[in-house]
């Protein structure tokens, strides 16, 4: 389902824990990092996409969360051609977003990254709320940038100022908290990650 301009409407998920630090994922066997997100099917709300995305990929359910806030309007990213699906070039630009800010009430062990038959993630950490977007696909940077700057005004005790971690000072946070691993992740313990290798076309959800 795309608009006029050739965005796909989806969700972004930020999760916070009770230290605002946010949920960060490891895509399913890559080194790459990410917040959930996923498309919008047709007939539901932003709201609607979002819980059913945050099981799909998370397994929390709408009461492990509080939802806190969320971005006012759209925010979009263009895709590159290479990664996008030959039959889809043309017509596809990319994604439009709606963020949501969630407050996780419930415990970490709620969590499942296989609650479905078709995982996202294979591991989890929590991470400053400003992340390192240097580990985030170049493309999606800038979104992430404006998503986390505009939802930081729910945030009591964060500096509202942008201050990005770059690669000087990632080195120090990475060993900061170690992922929660899945039985049969191929990759353990792969946290400062490089760009996603995920397959083209796939970035979508």
């Amino acid at each position: 389902m795309l608009d006029r301009e050739g965005f796909r409407p989806n969700v972004g998920i930020v999760l916070l824990n009770s230290r605002n630090q946010v949920f960060w994922g490891k895509r399913l066997r890559t080194h790459s990092w990410q917040f959930p997100q996923g498309g919008i099917k047709y007939g539901e709300s932003p709201e609607q996409a979002m819980f059913r995305e945050l099981h799909e990929e998370v397994g929390l359910l709408p009461d492990h969360v509080q939802v806190i806030g969320r971005t006012r309007d759209w925010l979009r990213y263009e895709v590159p051609d290479h990664f996008i699906r030959k039959d889809a070039r043309g017509h596809y630009r990319g994604q439009k977003q709606i963020w949501f800010l969630l407050r996780l009430v419930g415990r970490d062990s709620d969590m499942n990254l296989r609650a479905t038959d078709h995982p996202e993630f294979d591991a989890w950490r929590w991470n400053d709320y400003w992340v390192p977007l240097d580990v985030v696909i170049e493309f999606k940077r800038g979104v992430y940038e404006m998503a986390l700057t505009e939802l930081a005004r729910y945030l009591p005790r964060v500096h509202h100022h942008n201050r990005f971690l770059r690669s000087g000072l990632r080195a120090q946070r990475q060993d900061q908290e170690r992922p929660h691993v899945e039985p049969d992740d191929p990759c353990p313990g792969a946290a400062g990650a490089a760009a996603p290798t995920s397959a083209p076309g796939s970035f979508g959800e």
